[in-house]
């Protein structure tokens, strides 16, 4: 007798917590990323009601009456504390909870810390990936995401931090505010899809729970980059372009731990799937624990798409200085930041500022 697959398949939810990590939940739904149970929390009951996610948790209804946080980040905290109980029947039974968030508002900022520990505290593994402040929002928010990822850090095994001003390097100086904070969320969404595509999708070389176990858990500060590549080298290019990303703040090099992800159509070759693994491996440690894996999407036939989670550095990276030093250009150059999802049918449609 074969026993039911679905018996010994991860748990895996995806937790978008205030109105940034709302945004990116509701790209992940219109990607159809597949696997992932959906969990919407929030202060804010106005804009909870207008989510599409299956699983909604309103917090703090008796501090804030349903209005939001105002911006405070302790009242985030306070009403997840409020409603702990409610937290921990959402996330019970998860192997795997990803919490996203914004970091530098109320809700996001002060409730994501208490969403990491209720998950922990359950025994699923933990990571959160969230965006700091553009530099346009002030000095008063970036303070505010530096002190919601020192306490982040406390309760999540892996903390993943995608430092907004860093896009601006390769968004057109035209692109709206709007857009702006568009290809954030989206940003958001490509980091969970990259790492939970790796469990959930079939692939040429396959990757179980375990194995981004072994990365993840207790792995403290972690980067990531996302590269992507069309043509007759889009594999080679599309890894040079993650390790190359602007996102990737300081080289891969100095990681314990790197979490390859490479995805593309049904025309996807063993060949592209080596050479890709090649110029990380090439950029890495020679001493790092590399895992990786390719899976096959038919819909992103004609494409390449190369995540890399690098972990595992020694020592805890992120200060609140390096939240505000993150606000600042940077010469890095390389890196594709892709808004329109990797799910859409047919060829991909480039927005304006990467054609």
């Amino acid at each position: 007798m074969v026993a039911d697959a679905s018996t010994y398949l991860a748990v895996i939810r995806v937790v978008g917590v205030g109105g940034a990590g709302i945004n990116a939940l509701e790209r992940m739904m219109d990607s159809d990323v597949r696997g992932v149970g959906v969990v919407a929390i929030n202060t804010d009951l106005q804009q909870l009601e207008i989510s599409n996610a299956p699983v909604r948790l309103h917090i703090g209804n008796e501090l804030t009456g349903g209005l939001g946080s105002g911006a405070g980040p302790e009242v985030g905290k306070a009403a997840a504390e409020a409603s702990y109980d409610h937290l921990r029947h959402v996330l019970k039974g998860s192997d795997m909870v990803f919490v996203t968030c914004g970091e530098g508002g109320g809700t996001g900022t002060g409730a994501a810390p208490v969403v990491c520990r209720a998950a922990r505290e359950l025994g699923a593994l933990t990571v959160a990936i969230v965006t700091t402040p553009f530099s346009f929002e002030g000095s008063t928010r970036q303070r505010s995401a530096g002190d919601g990822l020192d306490e982040l850090r406390k309760h999540a095994d892996t903390v993943i931090v995608i430092p907004n001003n860093r896009l601006l390097e390769v968004l057109h100086r035209d692109v709206s505010m709007v857009e702006a904070f568009r290809v954030a969320d989206d940003v958001l969404r490509q980091g969970v899809q990259g790492i939970t595509d790796l469990i959930t999708m079939p692939g040429l070389i396959n990757v179980d729970f375990a194995d981004v176990r072994t990365i993840m858990s207790r792995s403290g500060n972690a980067l990531m980059g996302i590269g992507f590549g069309t043509g007759d080298n889009r594999a080679a290019d599309a890894a040079t372009s993650a390790i190359g990303s602007p996102l990737i703040e300081q080289s891969p090099k100095g990681a314990g731990g790197i979490l390859l992800s490479i995805s593309g159509g049904d025309d996807l070759t063993l060949h592209e799937v080596t050479e890709a693994a090649r110029i990380i491996q090439e950029n890495a440690s020679p001493d790092a624990n590399i895992i990786f894996g390719a899976t096959i999407d038919s819909r992103l036939t004609g494409q390449v798409w190369v995540t890399v989670v690098a972990t595992n550095f020694g020592g805890v990276q992120g200060t609140n200085k390096q939240v505000a030093d993150a606000a600042l250009p940077s010469s890095r150059r390389g890196g594709t930041i892709q808004s329109t999802s990797p799910a859409d049918e047919g060829d991909l449609d480039l927005p304006s500022f990467l054609q």
